[in-house]
């Protein structure tokens, strides 16, 4: 496919719609593949068509070390480009595999049908085959609150089951990612970034059975037309790898490099995903949760764990962090201040990680956004330019792309930046 035709199959998907912001999807109208799953954070794909059209060197491949909903390697297969992404969290890394891997469509459609059949003869368990999840997840005799009605975790159940029987894996690994999709809609929480609580009236107004099936056909009719719509994305080459972004080490080199890291806000972004996570099976135990919160980067103080220490190099850093400890006592949690040196440790060991595998020439679009504690702002974007000038790297540009709402006790006021910092491997 010509560069052209490449170009013109990313304004189909795009549908040259009109953005609010290239700081974030949120507000923009849908497009195809994201609407699979919710993924509020993610920024959207045009800005990887914006940093690929600025680049000084031509862009064959593309990193992305924090991989999401998969915008980045999504955007580059409907580019021509070839990536590789790196994803902590194992449901969103399937997510992003779904999304890019080439179907059958005659097998897929034909599994769909299998699984339908199936599904909706098949009795099954709950408490049996979801046997490992926390006790609230699921109604019980004696239980006050629970995330899932018995009859609806039955017919999830019955659901998960025939996906597994399917003998086409790439339809199963879709299936499944169809399925995490309608997970929160039939549940009786509401889940956003800080957390889930439940729903108002939440025990009258419970989903019914038959939402189950019928969400689950919808959803995975829409992933089939989107993928039908766009079969003749380009062959390109594509890698996604689970794991710690600050030890899994993907192997250049690379033309580009997009990425947006969590933020220092205090969500702890795991448990955002903690419904798929347990019901799809991903999380087995207690133990595996706790592997996997302490595998991502110290943006949160919602478990206890050691904290790096504040990397040398960022005059704005060290003064944050001193204003931090000074009004330790009115924090609402002791750790923050050590929290947000950890923070920048983090993020400065992915950065490094990225950087060393870049082509000559090469920039790396970080999009990073600032939070404020007590009063005390944290200008990630700036601390990060200030970092980066230390390591020896050449900032091409830190420019706010997004004014974020501040926090219900100040007010929702949007007052915080969200920047893109453009860094370039000499």
């Amino acid at each position: 496919m010509t560069s052209l035709e490449s170009s013109s199959l990313f304004a189909k998907w795009t549908e040259e719609r009109h953005l609010p912001s290239l700081g974030t999807n949120d507000g923009a109208p849908p497009i195809a593949f994201q609407r699979w799953h919710r993924f509020k954070e993610a920024f959207p794909p045009e800005l990887i068509e914006k940093a690929v059209s600025q680049s000084s060197i031509r862009v064959n491949s593309c990193v992305d070390p924090f991989g999401g909903s998969g915008t980045t390697a999504l955007a580059c297969q409907m580019l021509g480009i070839d990536s590789v992404t790196v994803e902590v969290n194992p449901f969103l890394a399937d997510v992003i595999r779904a999304k890019l891997t080439r179907y059958d469509l005659d097998l897929l459609i034909a599994a769909l049908a299998e699984v339908r059949r199936n599904a909706l003869k098949r009795q099954t368990d709950p408490l049996e085959y979801f046997g490992n999840v926390p006790a609230t997840f699921l109604e019980r005799a004696g239980s006050s609150r629970w995330l899932f009605n018995r009859d609806i975790a039955e017919n999830l159940a019955a659901i998960l089951v025939s996906i597994e029987g399917l003998e086409y894996p790439d339809a199963r690994r879709l299936f499944r990612v169809v399925t995490g999709g309608l997970l929160a809609e039939v549940s009786n929480v509401t889940v956003s970034g800080k957390g889930r609580r439940y729903r108002r009236n939440w025990a009258a107004a419970s989903p019914v059975p038959e939402q189950v099936h019928n969400a689950f056909s919808e959803r995975a009719e829409r992933a089939i037309r989107d993928i039908q719509r766009f079969a003749e994305r380009p062959k390109t080459s594509w890698a996604v790898m689970q794991g710690d972004a600050r030890k899994v080490q993907p192997e250049g080199p690379f033309d580009l490099a997009v990425f947006s890291p969590p933020y220092p806000n205090s969500f702890d972004y795991t448990d955002v995903y903690n419904l798929e996570l347990w019901m799809l099976g991903y999380l087995q135990a207690g133990d595996d949760n706790r592997v996997l919160r302490t595998s991502t980067l110290a943006s949160h103080v919602q478990l206890m764990r050691d904290y790096p220490e504040m990397p040398p190099g960022s005059p704005t850093l060290v003064a944050v962090v001193g204003a931090l400890e000074h009004v330790k006592k009115s924090l609402w949690n002791q750790w923050i201040p050590k929290m947000i040196g950890g923070y920048f440790a983090d993020l400065l060991v992915v950065v490094r990680r990225v950087m060393s595998q870049m082509a000559s020439g090469a920039q790396c679009w970080v999009v990073i956004g600032d939070s404020r504690y007590a009063g005390v702002n944290v200008p990630a974007g700036r601390i990060l330019v200030e970092l980066a000038d230390a390591e020896g790297w050449t900032v091409k540009g830190s420019d706010p792309i997004r004014h974020m709402k501040s926090s219900a006790q100040q007010g929702w006021r949007p007052e915080l930046a969200e920047s893109l910092v453009v860094l370039q491997k000499a």
